[in-house]
């Protein structure tokens, strides 16, 4: 049931460091903004030319979530690095073949929100770490 669920975030109690901390922290306004252009790349991606599965307009796909198993195939490319590191965290994590297409969807979520063209390590990295509840439980 869990791998039918993108994000699994297990959220720790708050230290008295971080809590008491004068660090600037980004504000909701500029998260705000970053996921408008991140919605606006989607909505992009999905209403060109070829942005759906069959090749024409998005068919109502509005965000990566809804994208089909060959729309993450087309839209998910990833490098040789994260191949590997996917293929490890599948591999060791025991990870379903859904989740395999939900994390390269938080994926390609989380590349859009830092502006980047590509699925890099570090997103890939990420969207891994949001699977915590199918470690906990199948591992």
């Amino acid at each position: 049931m869990l791998d039918r669920i993108d994000i699994h975030i297990e959220v720790p109690a708050s230290k008295y460091q971080e809590l008491s901390s004068n660090l600037p922290a980004e504000s909701s306004v500029q998260i705000k903004e970053r996921v408008n252009k991140a919605r606006a790349i989607q909505r992009e991606r999905f209403s060109s030319p070829g942005g759906s599965a069959s090749g024409g307009k998005d068919e109502g796909i509005m965000c990566n979530a809804q994208m089909s198993h060959k729309q993450v195939r087309k839209f998910c490319v990833l490098g040789k690095e994260e191949n590997e590191l996917l293929k490890m965290a599948m591999t060791e994590l025991n990870f379903s073949a859904r989740a395999y297409d939900k994390i390269l969807k938080v994926s390609r979520t989380i590349a859009d929100l830092a502006g980047s063209e590509d699925i890099k390590t570090e997103h890939l990295s990420e969207a891994i770490q949001y699977r915590s509840l199918d470690r906990d439980f199948f591992v």
